[in-house]
């Protein structure tokens, strides 16, 4: 069930991808292996690029359909949790590759329960797509 407004995913793009950029001195392995400093930094710095261009109402340029920036999302989140058993320092302390692992799951989920088109809004009223047709008439006040 997709429940999770694209409005909110939004906001959750960017502070996840500052809190990645920042996880090694969060999580105290900015000294430890390079690829678990430079993994969440490089995915963090990416997710905030792509969110720019994401159609969405935290979009600036609005290229990437919402559908799209799910699948990036779900792929680097996907490779953010591997990536200690990928890039090999899963063997380090538990600070170093946790948060990789945490972090990688919890944006996982939140793709499942994200929706995929912005502005979604149940109690909106129904406007016509065609141009060419009459605006719908309010209803009568009683």
């Amino acid at each position: 069930m997709r429940f999770l407004p694209t409005k909110i995913h939004g906001i959750l793009d960017y502070v996840v991808g500052v809190a990645l950029i920042f996880a090694p001195n969060i999580f105290m392995f900015e000294g430890g292996p390079m690829a678990a400093v430079w993994v969440p930094r490089i995915i963090g710095a990416v997710l905030i690029i792509y969110s720019i261009f994401t159609k969405y109402e935290w979009g600036l340029v609005k290229i990437i359909p919402m559908p799209y920036h799910l699948v990036i999302d779900f792929l680097a989140s996907l490779f953010l949790a591997l990536s200690p058993w990928l890039l090999g320092f899963s063997n380090e302390a538990m600070n170093v590759w946790i948060p990789h692992v945490a972090v990688g799951v919890v944006v996982i989920l939140v793709v499942l329960v994200s929706q995929t088109q912005p502005g979604h809004m149940s109690a909106a009223p129904m406007l016509p797509t065609n141009p060419s047709q009459p605006p719908i008439p309010p209803a009568p006040k009683a």
